[in-house]
């Protein structure tokens, strides 16, 4: 796929304007404050049935020699950015990301929570077959780091376990819930579970505060730069009305939304 004119994207903005989905928020990773993502209920399956055979395992994790255990940005220097979504919230706004994404030949990384992939386990898939990758934001989005081992560790495997039903793999990253960064023990056990890195974040969009699609593309252009990596979230209208403008924006600075294993080979 060639690259997409400036003018194919401001085209695009309209469109994913339109798309928008009113109404469909979900919690995003703030510090504080409840998750308001659903958990699992007694006797509730813990996934759907698995991808079929026919599709290849998705990639697993990868060590970076180099690169800390947790990784903010890239450190190579190439006119690149990742941008990564948040894994949760209503199949149409994702599914309006992911289209408006491939539309300007960008791929993104969604660390998806566990609870929605049981909800909507084709969605594992489709964000594969469109180029990008996936990830692990833990099984029911609360507070990681506040829990005890035992329930952190059922947390980052819980997770782990529905993406490797779904993929054939535990996903390329691991992402703390309501956290930009993993405490020493959340760490480990994401270690301990097979993601030699935990995936953080330099450039906090604030989507999930609903500050408007004008002021998400606003923030993101104020901080990014060449190897950040971006918070975003699935779920948020606003997110889907400005992706086109922020997509545009990256284009006119010569930035290049790749995965972000791309981002960091």
């Amino acid at each position: 796929m060639g690259r997409v004119t400036t003018a194919d994207r401001r085209s695009a903005l309209r469109t994913g304007a339109g798309l928008a989905v009113a109404g469909t928020l979900t919690a995003g990773c703030s510090t504080s404050g409840p998750a308001r993502s659903a958990e699992v209920r007694p006797g509730q399956p813990s996934a759907r049935p698995a991808a079929p055979a026919e599709h290849s395992a998705a990639p697993g994790p990868r060590r970076f020699p180099g690169l800390p255990a947790q990784i903010t940005h890239s450190p190579r220097g190439r006119p690149q950015v990742a941008l990564t979504f948040h894994g949760q919230g209503e199949p149409a706004a994702a599914l309006a990301l992911l289209e408006t994404a491939e539309r300007a030949d960008a791929r993104v990384t969604v660390l998806a929570v566990g609870t929605w992939l049981d909800e909507h386990p084709e969605l594992a898939r489709r964000i594969l077959d469109g180029g990008h990758e996936l990830g692990n934001h833990t099984l029911n989005h609360r507070a990681v780091n506040a829990m005890s081992e035992a329930e952190a560790a059922a947390e980052i495997n819980g997770c782990a376990d529905r993406l490797r039903r779904l993929t054939g793999s535990i996903g390329s990253f691991f992402r703390p819930s309501q956290a930009k960064e993993a405490s020493p023990l959340v760490e480990r056990l994401a270690r301990s579970a097979g993601y030699p890195h935990v995936l953080s974040y330099d450039v906090d969009s604030l989507d999930y505060t609903s500050p408007g699609p004008e002021a998400v593309v606003r923030t993101v252009g104020g901080l990014v730069r060449p190897g950040s990596v971006v918070s975003l979230h699935f779920g948020y209208a606003d997110t889907v009305a400005a992706l086109p403008a922020l997509l545009d924006l990256l284009d006119r600075r010569g930035l290049r939304a790749v995965t972000t294993t791309e981002l960091l080979t």
